[in-house]
């Protein structure tokens, strides 16, 4: 992999109850490190300590630019249940720019293999998914082929998550490195997040890089190469703001 990533697509500020940076913060951040843009993807209100609703649908008072830095209002939605309903309502869903789905045990239970991979593919017929974190998580045991072939069917961008390699989900690498390997059998378009709960985490990727180049993962499958890469494919996924800015330019 010879390009630079330049955009983080899963940043938690101090909304999500235990990260510990602000909005403002994350963005400087960005701009110090040369991203060009920043997706903000507090958890879901059902996550304990979670921001409420209203906050995550009130994310239109954010401006679009930040300290040079493109500013993305999302949430990383949790999946509440094996028929891959979330805990934000469609109402907010889509009135966001991104929306990330995850399965965290504090919100529901492991389960097995082919219940995980249902939870997942459900999820993935949401109109509004965009993303679905850290699939690699060893708690969640899938099956990576239909996970992939899913994500294929509905245009979802399958998330290499950096912060798996650190925190509550260690033991994700070798998962992430087959799923990596998987997208880039079936062509499936992926995006690489940091999973930041501190600014100084944002735009961390190292560990997703050694991955890419050991697999020799495709760029063109890599979504985090440029703002207006993901601008087109968030405007292929009919978000509002950027069929906006584009008949705005006709």
């Amino acid at each position: 992999m010879k390009s630079e990533l330049l955009i983080d697509t899963h940043c938690h500020t101090i909304a999500s109850g235990h990260a510990y940076s602000t909005v403002l913060e994350i963005a400087k951040e960005a701009n110090n490190k040369g991203l060009e843009m920043v997706a903000i993807t507090d958890h879901g209100p059902k996550m304990p300590g979670g921001p409420h609703i209203f906050h995550i649908a009130n994310q239109r008072v954010i401006p679009n630019k930040i300290s040079g830095v493109e500013i993305l209002r999302g949430v990383e939605a949790n999946i509440m249940d094996y028929e891959g309903n979330l805990d934000v309502s469609e109402y907010v869903l889509k009135r966001l720019d991104i929306i990330i789905a995850s399965l965290h045990d504090i919100c529901i239970k492991p389960g097995t293999k082919k219940e995980n991979t249902k939870a997942l593919k459900l999820a993935m017929e949401n109109e509004y998914v965009d993303i679905i974190a850290h699939p690699g998580n060893p708690q969640f045991p899938i099956d990576i082929e239909e996970v992939v072939l899913k994500a294929k069917e509905t245009n979802t961008l399958i998330e290499i998550n950096n912060g798996s390699f650190h925190g509550s989900r260690k033991g994700s690498l070798d998962n992430c490195t087959e799923i990596a390997r998987t997208c880039k059998k079936h062509g499936v378009k992926v995006t690489v997040g940091s999973d930041s709960h501190i600014s100084y985490d944002v735009g961390e990727f190292s560990d997703v890089v050694n991955i890419f180049k050991e697999i020799q993962m495709p760029e063109e499958l890599i979504m985090n190469l440029s703002a207006d890469k993901l601008k087109n494919y968030l405007k292929e996924k009919n978000k509002e703001r950027f069929i906006k800015i584009d008949q705005s330019t006709v």
